[in-house]
């Protein structure tokens, strides 16, 4: 159940014949949450323990629907395919639609359906992994559901949230949704060529966005005319390099929870 909604968490994995799946009574609807962050946290520190042995850099990417998420993704494995090997993990609700876009742009993809889960957990994106098998010193993308809020409270692993905030969505998010943008460590400003044709004062979002998040990096990104994606990626490559540092020559990171 999600602690946010009373949705069922967890999710059927694209070609897995099983469920990952929580329940509950609502009843104990406190106790149950609980235990459910608790049991995600456990399997989130799994995954960064694993993701730290196998060099694995991995960025967990947040919006709501219709963000731009998948066409960022596919932008950013067309200018990183040839650097550094690149895993990506689907969330939706429902289809497969997106990974096939992944595998079409050149990085294997593995989907996760959550059904009638509205955000994805760290048991099934370890489950997912697992299936990838990324190689060594892999970027792992996880687009997780389009939600502004659960995703905010469930810890997949990941070295770093990246909430993605389209310019047809109202300059409003962060403060509507300050769970998320406070949880992220990077605000990616998507769409930005669409600017001479909607209603959105920038400087006033990024105003309630730091506002929120004091310490949110911001780009301003289009994947449709490729603005901010040089920055982007730069900032990907820079970060996994300060991951690998980090983890000196013991194999294990100094990464906090994204």
């Amino acid at each position: 159940m999600c602690t946010t909604c009373g949705c069922q968490g967890g999710g059927r994995i694209e070609g897995d014949g099983h469920q990952h799946g929580h329940g509950g009574a609502r009843l104990r609807r406190v106790s149950i949450e609980r235990g459910l962050l608790e049991k995600n946290d456990a399997f989130a520190r799994a995954n960064r323990e694993a993701f730290a042995r196998q060099g694995i850099f991995a960025l967990n990417l947040v919006s709501s629907p219709g963000s731009g998420k998948t066409s960022l993704l596919t932008a950013t494995i067309a200018l990183l395919k040839n650097r550094v090997p690149i895993a990506v993990v689907e969330g939706d609700q429902q289809t497969t639609l997106d990974a096939e876009r992944i595998r079409a742009a050149g990085a294997p993809a593995i989907q996760i359906n959550t059904g009638q889960g509205c955000h994805l957990d760290a048991h099934s994106v370890g489950h997912a992994v697992e299936r990838l098998a990324p190689l060594p010193d892999s970027l792992l993308l996880i687009e997780n559901v389009g939600n502004l809020v659960c995703p905010a409270a469930f810890d997949l692993g990941e070295a770093h949230k990246v909430v993605i905030l389209s310019v047809t969505e109202g300059e409003d998010k962060p403060l509507k949704y300050p769970d998320m943008f406070a949880a992220a460590d990077v605000l990616l400003l998507n769409k930005v060529d669409l600017l001479p044709h909607v209603t959105f004062d920038v400087d006033r979002c990024l105003l309630y966005a730091r506002r929120v998040n004091p310490r949110l990096h911001v780009l301003r990104t289009s994947a449709t005319t490729g603005e901010g994606l040089d920055a982007w990626t730069g900032w990907i490559l820079a970060a996994a390099r300060g991951a690998k540092r980090a983890r000196g020559s013991h194999g294990m990171p100094a990464l906090a929870p994204g």
